[in-house]
């Protein structure tokens, strides 16, 4: 029998171990966060929300004069308050506003549409206030995307790779209980995001934009530029509306802008000179303006100095690992690669991305793929086969950013893995059909009944088939480009495209379609007429 002299010793060393072991997995988990910020936390938002097999049914609750008023002021993108049902979940005092860049300026020139995105901001009015974890919502309108299916397919592939990116959900969206529309909500890429991703609301991010055409305050979706000081608002706005007025991609319009295939496409140039385009130039903060006025938290000089020692070392191609979540960059490099997203700095517009950086470290997630598959490619010449074909191994004209990474062995050779999985395993071998099966049995119904439906139902259709078809052709060319049976850059393609898969079955023209005609004079006229 032991005596209790012992069983005293053996308990003590019992408690003093278990303290040990709490206190290492602290320590464990302290520096995990530390040098990777990869963490996950799980939110209750994840499954209540983003459960892919249901829809979100969203019932936006304000009075309708309010309503009116916000889409009539869009270009303000100012917030209103409105109590909102997600599910059967009710949350009182919601933030809610017009959001977009092109998208959004779009809808304010189309006479016929008030079908603007939307962002669902649950602690504007009520500090703390979240849905089930969440902190803000996105309700995109599928601008420019007949499929309505461009943004949900890129962000699977995220998911499917495991990349850090939001989730995603289609959204049957009510106001005051009429059907106002089908949509595509996303998770927001701010403090909810940060914690599910990473275990933490610290570190730094940033919405880079060097294009200056959207309307808000700072960072997120929030980027363009203001008012200067002592400028009047409704000149300043007037101004804007003029100049978005000079982009008119509708067909008879009086003006239209160069082909969309060249001008932000690979070997033309257009912005990114204050850093949006992530190219280190030297050590000076104030040549990285387009980055520090994107910031979504609030940032220092401190905070900017971290970030541009980080783009000299990538730069340089030293201490990649120390200054780039490597592994998530590489995922992410190949779904964009992927997808031919020109919209970003993939082409040469240095926007649709953000930055995260954390101790030093710098991390890439993504935004925006409603143009994604060709949407920039529309009316260009060969068009079709430059999105089937898009060269994997030089995949960035925008940027020196992910060079060094494509010049490393080791991790070209895990690139070009990631790429293989999406094009052989995502793609080729069911998961991308089982996807547009499930969207399309879910979302039928709401786009062909759908009353601010930006395209027909036939359009829908017809593009989501298109889609299909240019994604298959795509994983085939992309396998072919890794096996070497295939040019993999922009120059060998140049000097021999015998080889290149045939895409003259694919219409880019169906599955994308760009509209930023004249219309805002007759809209305010028509607000005018609903008084």
């Amino acid at each position: 029998m032991i005596s209790y002299k012992h069983i005293t010793k053996i308990i003590g060393v019992m408690m003093a171990a278990a303290v040990a072991f709490c206190f290492w997995v602290m320590v464990s988990l302290q520096e995990a966060v530390e040098t990777l910020g990869s963490v996950r936390t799980p939110m209750a938002y994840e499954t209540a929300l983003f459960d892919t097999d249901e829809l979100i049914q969203i019932d936006i609750q304000m009075e309708q004069d309010e309503w009116e008023a916000m889409l009539e002021n869009a270009m303000a993108e100012e917030y209103y308050a409105c109590d909102v049902l997600i599910n059967d979940q009710k949350i009182y005092n919601v933030g809610v506003r017009p959001k977009g860049n092109t998208s959004l300026s779009a809808i304010v020139n189309n006479p016929d549409s008030d079908r603007y995105s939307l962002k669902l901001e649950f602690d504007h009015y009520v500090e703390g206030q979240t849905c089930l974890g969440l902190d803000k919502l996105i309700l995109n309108n599928n601008y420019a995307d007949p499929t309505n299916m461009k943004e949900a397919v890129v962000y699977d592939m995220y998911q499917y790779l495991g990349a850090d990116a939001s989730l995603y959900n289609y959204a049957e969206i009510s106001l005051n209980g009429e059907y106002l529309g089908v949509y595509l909500a996303l998770e927001a890429v701010e403090e909810s995001f940060l914690m599910r991703n990473y275990g933490t609301v610290e570190g730094e991010l940033y919405k880079p934009d060097s294009m200056n055409m959207g309307g808000g305050a700072k960072g997120g979706d929030f980027g363009g530029q203001q008012p200067q000081p002592g400028e009047e608002d409704a000149a300043w706005k007037e101004r804007r509306m003029e100049r978005d007025r000079d982009f008119d991609f509708a067909d008879g319009n009086e003006r239209k802008p160069p082909d969309m295939g060249k001008m932000p496409g690979k070997g033309s140039s257009m912005g990114g000179e204050n850093g949006a385009n992530l190219n280190y130039t030297d050590g000076e903060l104030s040549s990285y303006s387009d980055i520090w006025e994107g910031e979504v938290t609030t940032t220092g000089q401190k905070d900017h100095g971290r970030v541009v020692t980080a783009l000299q070392h990538i730069s340089e191609g030293t201490e990649l690992e120390t200054y780039l979540d490597v592994d998530n960059i590489l995922k992410y490099m190949a779904v964009h690669a992927f997808s031919v997203n020109l919209d970003s700095l993939s082409g040469n517009m240095a926007h649709n991305y953000y930055l995260y950086e954390y101790n030093g470290m710098l991390n890439i997630l993504p935004w925006d793929y409603n143009l994604s598959f060709g949407g920039m490619n529309h009316g260009a010449e060969g068009g079709a086969s430059e999105v089937v074909n898009d060269a994997v191994d030089t995949p960035f004209a925008g940027t020196a950013f992910f060079d060094a990474l494509l010049e490393n062995e080791e991790y070209l050779s895990r690139y070009h893995e990631y790429l293989r999985r999406l094009a052989q395993e995502y793609v080729l071998d069911g998961r991308f059909q089982e996807v547009c099966q499930g969207i399309r049995s879910r979302i039928d119904t709401l786009v062909e009944t759908d009353p601010t439906a930006l395209y027909s139902y036939e359009a829908y259709e017809a593009g989501a088939e298109m889609l299909y078809q240019t994604i298959i052709l795509r994983a085939e060319s992309v396998i072919g480009q890794i096996d070497g049976t295939i040019p993999a850059t922009d120059e060998e393609q140049r000097a021999d495209a015998t080889n290149l898969v045939d895409a003259s079955g694919i219409d880019i023209s169906v599955m994308s379609a760009m509209d930023m005609g004249r219309g805002a004079e007759r809209k305010s006229a028509r607000a005018e007429d609903r008084r």
